[in-house]
């Protein structure tokens, strides 16, 4: 098996390779996409050091969820009609303009930290700029199909796509290093904010130099795009009621995201409190490390979850995974103790990332090809609101240091609520 893996990934990056080399447009396109990766990376770190890691502004916990809402809402809300009107404009435009205004939403941002201006100024310049960005990528991604031959697509993807996750993650991690050396508060953070810019104007130089409307789309689409995304959103949601496996991963996927924005809150406000940080780094590096921590569970799941769903089945699989994270919550996440909370992390990666992986197959197998685009996108929305309402539900009730065992144990009570749906879909319906 392993040979057959690593004989199919040195196949698909000889047809990148080789698709670059035919196709310059493909090049062109790969930079546009990897400046935005790379910028994005980069953006969002340096936002995250100055909202919820900066000893100048110290947000409460009300602001840190207002945090979230900028990184999160666009993704949630922007990102399905970003799509809708990607289908109606000159795609080429899309991207020029896309990384010109989020260059200057950017650069704005970063003037807001260097002059100690507002803290709602530099949210909503950070909206402007996430927003944007969608744009950007999901114009790469559209535009894909008219640079490179379609016997390429799935290879080119592939590579683009783990090669693109790196670029974000080296993004972020110059984010880190700058503010590192400079110091963490508004000095740092706006420095690094401001070398965001360098996607921008790297994507912008390189998406001006297509063709006109060499990037799509063909014809005119005449339905508005309030109305495509709204109705791929109930096609998406039939779908899912029709295929019962689909219902059960939802039900489990949707349970872990609520109580991840729960537990993403509690680390972030007890790794702030350095005073009282033993166990880990304190700041944004001990947040990295919990952040490395969950990342490393959910590449373990990606391989253990191949392996657990042929034995024991989706729906089990579904399960299984709820019962480990409820049992995860209540003995580790509600003690609220710092090597506690990192071993947390990692096992709420690995049980939510098998369900997630679970999920993903049910939706490849059990959902037709013309519906399946449309579920996956009602996931993305409905999760990413999931988490991020949790998180603002939560910034009410939490202490600031984040040591709130209720809330914790609350979170317990959301995986067995899932759980509970997950039987009863079992049991009625399959």
């Amino acid at each position: 098996m392993s040979d057959i893996v690593q004989d199919s990934r040195r196949q698909a990056w000889r047809s990148t390779m080789t698709a670059l080399r035919h196709s310059p447009d493909l090049a062109r396109l790969t930079l546009v996409r990897f400046a935005g990766q790379f910028g994005d990376g980069l953006f969002q770190a340096a936002l995250g050091g100055a909202i919820l890691f900066n000893p100048e502004r110290h947000a409460d916990p009300v602001a840190i969820a207002t945090g979230f809402a900028v990184l999160l809402l666009p993704y949630s809300v922007i990102g399905p009609f970003a799509g809708a009107l990607l289908d109606r404009w000159d795609r080429r435009l899309v991207l020029l303009w896309a990384n010109v205004l989020r260059g200057v939403f950017v650069l704005c941002a970063a003037t807001v930290l260097l002059t100690g201006g507002s803290q709602t100024s530099l949210m909503l310049l950070a909206l402007a700029a996430v927003g944007v960005s969608r744009f950007v990528l999901a114009g790469v991604s559209a535009s894909l199909p008219h640079v490179v031959a379609q016997s390429w697509l799935v290879p080119v993807n592939s590579v683009l796509a783990t090669v693109g996750s790196g670029v974000t993650a080296a993004g972020a991690a110059t984010a880190v290093a700058t503010i590192g050396f400079i110091g963490a508060g508004d000095d740092g953070s706006g420095i690094a904010v401001a070398l965001g810019v360098i996607g921008s104007v790297v994507g912008a130089f390189a998406a001006g130099g297509f063709a006109r409307h060499a990037l799509g789309p063909e014809g005119a689409r005449p339905r508005s795009a309030i109305r495509t995304v709204s109705a791929g959103l109930r096609t998406g949601a039939g779908a899912v009621w029709q295929a019962p496996g689909v219902t059960v991963a939802m039900l489990g996927i949707g349970a872990h995201r609520i109580v991840f924005g729960i537990d993403t809150l509690i680390m972030i406000l007890v790794l702030r409190d350095t005073e009282t940080t033993t166990a880990l780094p304190g700041g944004l590096a001990g947040f990295g490390l919990a952040v490395a921590s969950t990342a490393t569970g959910m590449l373990v799941a990606a391989v253990v979850t191949p392996l657990v769903l042929p034995l024991v089945g989706r729906p089990r699989t579904v399960t299984g995974g709820l019962i480990v994270a409820t049992a995860v919550q209540v003995l580790l996440v509600t003690t609220v103790a710092q090597g506690q909370l990192l071993a947390a992390a990692f096992l709420l990666g690995l049980a939510g990332q098998t369900i997630k992986l679970t999920g993903d197959a049910a939706m490849q197998i059990d959902i037709d090809d013309a519906r399946r685009g449309q579920v996956f996108a009602l996931q993305d929305t409905v999760f990413n609101i999931a988490f991020l309402a949790a998180i603002v539900v939560a910034a009410h009730s939490i202490a600031p240091d984040g040591r709130s065992p209720a809330l914790a144990f609350a979170g317990a009570l959301v995986y067995l609520a899932g759980l509970a749906g997950v039987l009863l879909v079992r049991h009625v319906r399959m």
